[in-house]
């Protein structure tokens, strides 16, 4: 492969206008480049919890998703482009139903936390999120790849799994939200 960048600072987005990969340029706050930024910041949180030694499984899971979000991130820096494999969401979905058949019925909600990896995918799954929902708005106003949305739904998804796994096996259970009722002793 050549060289893609072969200069970093160009001066080109100085003036609050940025190039997008078909040659045309546009405001650094569009929502095409919010949508680019978001993804970009979910791949790098998703990076940082794989610096984490992680359980085969979870791991062998989680590391193809970068790849694919560098995809997503191709189909959104250059408008009409599909770049995300057609498979992505179904690989997704078929991980998410594995990873799930090794938990119990969820009963309650899930305090994000436990261990430090676990802390670390729930901040993933919380930027994901937010990428979804910038890419449901970019969507509205510009055409988006058909499979975008759903990709980071599964995405999103898988890994609040993935965080009930790394809680049951860093710290032996998942913290359960409890209702104020609950919370506060009676009589206060």
């Amino acid at each position: 492969m050549g060289n893609r960048l072969s200069k970093i600072t160009t001066r080109t987005g100085d003036e609050g206008r940025t190039g997008l990969g078909d040659g045309s340029r546009v405001d650094k706050d569009s929502l095409r480049i919010a949508a680019c930024g978001e993804v970009d910041e979910l791949n790098s949180v998703l990076g940082r919890l794989l610096a984490y030694e992680l359980p085969e499984d979870v791991a062998a899971v989680l590391e193809p998703v970068q790849h694919e979000l560098f995809d997503l991130g191709a189909e959104l820096a250059v408008p009409g482009h599909e770049a995300l494999p057609e498979h992505a969401v179904k690989r997704l979905e078929t991980a998410l139903a594995d990873l799930n058949e090794a938990l119990p019925p969820l009963k309650e909600f899930v305090l994000p936390g436990g261990g430090p990896a676990t802390a670390e995918c729930h901040v993933v799954r919380a930027v994901c999120r937010r990428a979804e929902r910038t890419l449901i708005a970019l969507g509205r106003r510009e055409p988006v790849g058909p499979g975008a949305a759903a990709y980071l739904n599964r995405l999103s998804d898988l890994l609040f799994v993935a965080a009930r796994l790394l809680a049951r096996r860093e710290a032996g259970g998942e913290r359960q939200w409890r209702a104020l009722a609950e919370r506060e002793p009676r009589g206060s």
